[in-house]
């Protein structure tokens, strides 16, 4: 019995060293990139020239950085990313914000304010967690022209608000779902109002999917190309075009140091959003975002 054990208890080790091992080459290839980005972006363009790009660097500088983040003007438009990135933020915040004030409201009326044809409504809502950016982008430009906000934060707020929309209604819906209906009935039968019951019972207990909505907000509005490209200004727009213009901006030489630098800078927010909230995303999930 004692011998089984031992062989037992070895077995186990024998399984979980092979598994660590897996995880760890696994964890080693998806690092890779960034470790090569930010070796080289503290590296002299010179050194990078020599073609080895895993090797730590012989001369550290931040140069590169500092040309990332703020460089000289090029015509009418900076090729830096430090306008943009705050650009970026005038952004998302408000963004963020109001698409997740939006969906909890939402999600409140369509699980505990039932009304006739709230399956339907709440159908053509998720229809549009479906449809293609690319079907958006002339209709979208029409009504910004009409409002008057083409070309501005403004209008690139309220594109990522109603296009984020369907997303945070779905995550709230779900959510909200599971929640005790009896409890909103109580507060009914002892007179609190619709906003009320929201801001005493439900919201209290909506940090999970909040966290959730936040996160998956920010990293969908953060990294957006296409409507930043399509409906901002060079006043205007966020750090994803910007980066594409340093690199563009550089002609016929190749700063890898500079583009490397300028990458990290663009992920940098979302890299720290990630690890600081990152396990209370998946706890967020597993309360019921992906429910229903």
């Amino acid at each position: 019995m004692s011998a089984g054990k031992t062989v037992g208890v070895s077995g186990n080790r024998l399984a979980r060293a092979l598994l660590y091992s897996v995880l760890i080459v696994f964890a080693v290839y998806y690092l890779l990139p960034l470790y090569v980005m930010l070796v080289n972006s503290v590296k002299p363009l010179d050194e990078i020239r020599q073609g080895n790009m895993l090797a730590l660097p012989d001369v550290f500088t931040l140069e590169p950085w500092a040309r990332a983040w703020s460089s000289a003007q090029i015509g009418v438009q900076p090729t830096g990313l430090k306008p943009y990135f705050f650009n970026s933020i005038l952004m998302v915040v408000p963004a963020v914000a109001i698409s997740t004030v939006l969906g909890a409201l939402n999600g409140y009326v369509l699980t505990k304010w039932r009304f006739r044809g709230d399956d339907i409504v709440f159908g053509l809502i998720l229809l549009s967690c479906f449809i293609p950016f690319q079907i958006a982008l002339i209709p979208a430009a029409r009504i910004l022209g009409m409002l008057g906000i083409a070309g501005t934060t403004q209008g690139l707020v309220l594109i990522h608000v109603v296009y984020g929309l369907g997303f945070t209604t779905l995550f709230f819906r779900n959510y909200y779902a599971a929640f005790p209906t009896e409890l909103v009935r109580a507060a009914q039968i002892d007179g609190a109002g619709f906003f009320q019951i929201f801001r005493r019972i439900l919201l209290p207990s909506s940090a999970p999917i909040i966290v959730v909505t936040v996160i998956w907000q920010f990293t969908n509005i953060w990294n957006d190309f296409l409507f930043g490209v399509s409906f901002g200004d060079f006043d205007s727009q966020p750090m994803t075009v910007a980066l594409n213009n340093l690199v563009s901006s550089s002609g016929g030489v190749k700063e890898y140091n500079v583009h490397f630098a300028g990458a990290i800078l663009a992920a940098l927010p979302t890299l720290v959003v990630y690890i600081v909230s990152g396990r209370y995303f998946v706890r967020g999930l597993m309360a019921g975002a992906v429910k229903g």
